[in-house]
């Protein structure tokens, strides 16, 4: 999933969920894999680019949380079924909190890619 973010909306209202659920924001692919095709979720490269440039380049194994340990917390609130998305954040390198600040503009290329799951390419458009 790229998880986009319209950072202009989050920190001009304050409204966090607006400024990442308009038409067109998360989109996903190139395809769903199975858990039998990766034994193990917590050793994979994640990267990000920008125009070709690398923005993120990280593993899976820096997250905060385990994916066990996501599906618990979230699970006491929210009824999962097979096919949900869980989003579980990002790697550092965020444009907005490097300095200085990087935000996509129209005609922006972003690659998001996980080890073993597939790369995502967008092209950004202003609306």
């Amino acid at each position: 999933a790229n998880d986009v973010s319209a950072r202009d909306l989050q920190f001009g209202d304050g409204q966090w969920v607006r400024g990442k659920s308009l038409d067109t924001f998360c989109p996903l692919g190139p395809w769903i894999t199975t858990a039998d095709d990766i034994p193990d979720p917590h050793s994979l490269g994640i990267r990000c680019w920008l125009n070709g440039q690398i923005m993120q380049d990280s593993t899976t194994s820096m997250m905060i949380f385990k994916l066990p340990e996501l599906i618990s917390f979230i699970s006491h609130n929210f009824t999962l079924t097979p096919g949900d998305i869980i989003l579980t954040g990002t790697p550092h390198g965020v444009g907005t909190f490097r300095e200085p600040s990087i935000y996509m503009t129209d005609g922006d290329e972003v690659v998001v890619e996980i080890e073993k799951v597939g790369r995502l390419v967008n092209v950004c458009h202003t609306m």
